[in-house]
This record gives structure tokens, C-alpha cells and sequence, in this order.
């Protein structure tokens, strides 16, 4: 199975993996990483070091974090670059998490990387308005 590890500057990968949890149920082979205020990118390869000791990386890691650039890539993208089996996608949201944890038992790491990347675009909608309706009308 493919192990899936969220990182992301403070809390907001515990939070949207609980998110994703409620939706999807509790999740086995995945974990999230915090970056918190004082810690270094060193601090975050021993993170995600110790989480890949206990999951089962046979099948690939894919990382999801938040900015590329930050330091949860730059820590990830330290480690990926040194095995072939793992992947890093940036810009992590719910929508892109619950596709890749309800495609990761089929796909392979490259399919559901490119899932990843695409669901997180197409999750990106604009509310499109008609300000010639009256939406009081509408609901009525």
C-alpha cells in the first residue's frame, strides 16, 4: 500500500487529515507532520524519518504538503530525492486528500500523483453570480 504523509506548517496537517477522516473513516498508513514556530527543516526530516520507520512504504510515499518552497517540501524533497518510490505533490487540500486516499488501493504512485495534482485543481471553484437575478425570488 501506498503510505500518504501530510506536512504542513503548523497544525493544518492534523486538522485536515481529521477532516478527511471524518468523511472517509480512520485512515491506516498515513500521517501528518507539523512545522512548528523554532524548528528547523532538519527537525522535519527526523519527523518524517521516524513516521516512514512505522508505515508501510513497500508500495511508494506520496507527500502532500502545503508550499512549495516551504520548509515541509524542502525536508520531504531531501528525502524523495534520495528513493525512487516516493513523490512529493504541493498545495495540499481536502478535496485532493480524499481522492488520493479513495484511489491509493488501485493506483500506482505516479497515478496517484497525477490524481493528487488534479483533483486539487479542480477543486478550485469560483461562485459565478447573475446579478440580474434576484436570488429572494429564487428561494421563494
Amino acid at each position: 500500500m501506498i503510505s500518504v504523509i501530510i506536512g504542513t506548517h503548523g497544525m493544518f496537517s492534523e486538522e485536515i487529515l481529521k477532516s478527511a477522516e471524518m468523511i472517509f473513516g480512520t485512515q491506516e498508513n498515513v500521517g501528518s507532520i507539523t512545522f512548528k514556530p523554532g524548528e528547523g527543516v532538519e527537525n522535519l526530516i527526523e519527523k518524517y524519518n521516524t513516521l516512514i520507520e512505522k508505515l508501510d512504504c513497500t508500495g511508494g510515499v506520496l507527500f502532500m504538503v502545503d508550499l512549495f518552497g516551504g520548509s515541509p517540501f524542502n525536508a520531504a524533497s531531501m528525502i524523495a530525492m534520495k528513493h525512487e518510490n516516493m513523490e512529493i505533490v504541493t498545495g495540499v487540500n481536502l478535496p485532493m486528500i480524499l481522492e488520493v486516499l479513495g484511489n491509493r488501493d488501485v493506483s500506482s504512485l505516479p497515478e496517484l500523483l497525477e490524481i493528487a495534482q488534479n483533483s486539487g485543481k479542480e477543486a478550485i471553484k469560483v461562485l459565478a453570480k447573475n446579478i440580474n437575478v434576484d436570488m429572494e425570488d429564487d428561494l421563494i
